[in-house]
């Protein structure tokens, strides 16, 4: 049996990821802070609540898994969402290397993409102000904490502009760092397909201590 931790398991992206990686066969073991939450019922599927800011007994949970993906957020409503985020991933990325996980695929953000040189869709004028500072955290995560990591394997998963709730295509394209719009010039995916490309970089592993991101 195929076997990955999921980080956040209970949030709109993270239901998906484990919804899509129990179709494929794995025993998923689902981190999360609210178990109630979490109405998908699947024997592959074992829920522990945890308090992910607390490194150490995160380091125990992770111990002896090769794969760990994280949806974590600390809720779009969330007034600290900032600071928790940075406290969040500081938490992650250490016990996640500590407890000597192969491989650490993150949830990222659409707002660090860019959409001109040097111009970031969280720099454009349009940019929700009310979003920004959980953008700018996810943003940080990246640049200060992940770019300079070399010691485990990991990716930062960017979705497009717009995920939403919709379809499971398996239909989409892949970019890097760019932000990928269709011909009317907008950028979407569903969580579904999101979720697709999740669990396919689970398995074959084409990107490396790298960003990379999805869209139609």
């Amino acid at each position: 049996m195929k076997n990955v931790v999921i980080i956040g398991a209970s949030g709109f992206v993270g239901t998906a990821i484990v919804e899509e990686a129990l179709t494929r066969g794995y025993q998923v073991k689902g981190i999360v802070r609210n178990p109630e939450k979490v109405t998908i019922s699947n024997p592959n599927l074992k829920l522990i609540k945890a308090d992910i800011m607390d490194a150490e007994s995160l380091t125990e949970l992770l111990k002896g898994e090769e794969s760990v993906i994280s949806a974590y957020n600390p809720g779009w409503t969330n007034p600290e969402i900032y600071d928790d985020t940075l406290k969040g991933y500081t938490s992650i990325l250490k016990a996640a290397k500590n407890a000597g996980v192969k491989r650490l695929l993150i949830v990222g953000g659409a707002g660090s993409l860019y959409v001109a040189p040097n111009v970031r869709v969280m720099d454009t004028s349009t940019f929700p102000q009310e979003i920004l500072p959980g953008v700018k955290g996810l943003a940080k995560v990246l640049t200060d904490f992940l770019l300079p990591e070399k010691d485990i394997d990991w990716v930062f998963f960017s979705p497009a502009g717009n995920i939403f709730p919709g379809e499971r295509t398996a239909k989409f394209r892949l970019g890097k760092d760019n932000l990928i719009v269709d011909n009317d010039g907008n950028s979407n995916i569903s969580v579904q397909d999101y979720a697709v490309a999740m669990i396919d970089e689970l398995e074959n592993a084409n990107h490396h201590q790298e960003r990379f991101t999805i869209g139609y």
